[in-house]
């Protein structure tokens, strides 16, 4: 109780915040914002929601509802999210999927952090520049797509996307060369075709979806060389087939949990204002793992 007032103190206000998707009981979202909130000195919750797969727009009205000023997206509902937003940041126009969320007065705006998540964790935590390098991407799905615009910002002397069907390569490559930097095309070509390219590469970035059931990626060992950076989106405690082949080339490897805190780190800055630290909340998701 307040002596002069005989009211008990207030409490601050504190903003509620969500990861969506099914499943979600593995993600580990909250523990990364919970790290940050304490570390900037933000009032926020932060909690997994389990959306049923034919409801997630009731789910996202629901957490409206109750509050919430923000939502995370993860599989399988980016889409969803995309489709659902009433405004769109340009990075989530230009990917085609959102897997940030913004609630306001004015409706729901649609954000994705996961091209710069990637281009951060490159540049900050592997130091590797991407800036007159040349890049290969394998994979032309949602994970391809959605790193595009941060790839060519970044000013890569050469991007090839390589895909194991090449329409969908070609139409990732069709769109973003219409907005690319002057001297840049993205240019694309199958897997089995990148004997053919210019390998080796400078860096070597697996998006396709291999390393969840840890299959080895039929990629031309010529592309890696020891002076390659392979780095895989996925992660998990012990390096994947994908990392694992590079690495028997002379390749140095990296997994995507550097991108996945990184990814985090600016979805609290959309939220937040503020951009934390993101160097001591690696390392220690990278020690329980």
């Amino acid at each position: 109780m307040n002596a002069v007032t005989g009211l008990a103190p207030s409490t601050p206000a504190v903003d509620r915040y969500a990861v969506f998707g099914n499943p979600v009981a593995h993600s580990r979202s909250p523990a990364i914002h919970a790290r940050f909130a304490v570390q900037t000195g933000q009032a926020i919750v932060y909690e997994k929601r389990l959306a049923p797969l034919d409801g997630f727009g009731a789910a996202i009205g629901a957490f409206i509802a109750e509050g919430g000023r923000g939502a995370n997206v993860t599989v399988p509902f980016k889409l969803e999210a995309y489709a659902l937003a009433t405004r769109l940041t340009p990075r989530a126009a230009a990917a085609g999927a959102v897997n940030t969320l913004c609630f306001d007065a004015d409706g729901i705006v649609g954000d994705n952090t996961d091209g710069v998540g990637l281009v951060t964790d490159l540049a900050i935590n592997a130091g590797v520049q991407i800036r007159g390098r040349r890049v290969l991407l394998l994979g032309a799905g949602g994970a391809a797509q959605g790193v595009m615009l941060p790839l060519l910002d970044a000013q890569p002397s050469r991007l090839v996307i390589a895909n194991r069907t090449p329409d969908k390569a070609a139409a990732i490559a069709s769109r973003f060369n219409r907005g690319a930097p002057v001297g840049l095309q993205v240019v694309t070509c199958t897997l089995d075709a990148l004997d053919s390219a210019d390998a080796p590469f400078d860096i070597v970035i697996n998006a396709t979806a291999a390393s969840l059931s840890d299959a080895v990626l039929q990629v031309p060992a010529c592309v890696f060389a020891a002076g390659t950076l392979a780095y895989d989106m996925m992660y998990a405690s012990a390096p994947t087939a994908f990392m694992r082949f590079a690495a028997s080339r002379g390749a140095s490897v990296r997994d995507g949990l550097g991108m996945l805190v990184e990814q985090a780190a600016e979805a609290f800055f959309v939220w937040r204002g503020v951009r934390p630290d993101t160097a001591t909340v690696l390392a220690d998701l990278r020690a329980a793992l």
